[in-house]
């Protein structure tokens, strides 16, 4: 994918179709490395999927014979001397903590690194999409950090949707304004 928040859409849109309530997304960079980790309460992967999940000729849709998002994500990182790691616990075997954790980290000064891409769109997309599920978001430098908690604007808004055209340009301008300051 061209940018790295491409990923995170494509990621997390998996976290919401695994029936998550919350998905966490972390985006860290020090020094040279960024660390992009996706975590979510759905329904976890069993060992089987787990182990299939980088192989891009693996799917769970029925819509077509190819599931590039995972694979190409690894690659990605591999690319710049990083690494992709998921861990999962499928709610069968773990009624009460499930879930899975993607974790890719990239060598941001490689010649291979994929740009973040445009993160805020990105979050308003997802919470546009899908209002009834919670989102944390949270991007960390060395300068700044931007964090935003669905959770919390649900307690303010008292039942207004989170998709609301107000709340969701309220939303946008929140994040962007935490990049500016």
């Amino acid at each position: 994918m061209k940018e790295l928040s491409l990923n995170i859409l494509d990621i997390v849109e998996n976290s919401v179709k695994a029936g998550a309530a919350l998905t966490e997304i972390s985006v860290v960079e020090e020094g040279d490395t960024l660390t992009l980790t996706i975590t979510d309460d759905g329904c976890g992967m069993t060992e089987e999927v787990l182990k299939s999940v980088t192989d891009p000729f693996y799917t769970t849709r029925t819509t077509r014979k190819v599931g590039m998002g995972i694979p190409l994500l690894k690659l990605e990182a591999e690319l710049t001397g990083g690494e992709l790691n998921i861990v999962s616990r499928h709610i069968t075997e773990h009624p009460l903590d499930h879930g899975t954790t993607v974790t890719a980290v990239f060598m941001k000064n490689h010649i291979d690194f994929t740009p973040l891409g445009d993160l805020v769109s990105t979050i308003i997309t997802l919470i546009q999409g899908h209002p009834d599920t919670d989102f944390r978001f949270v991007h960390k430098t060395e300068k700044f950090e931007v964090v935003l908690d669905t959770r919390q604007l649900r307690e303010v808004l008292e039942g207004v949707p989170l998709n609301t055209y107000e709340v969701i340009k309220w939303i946008e301008e929140y994040i962007k304004d935490q990049y500016i300051n």
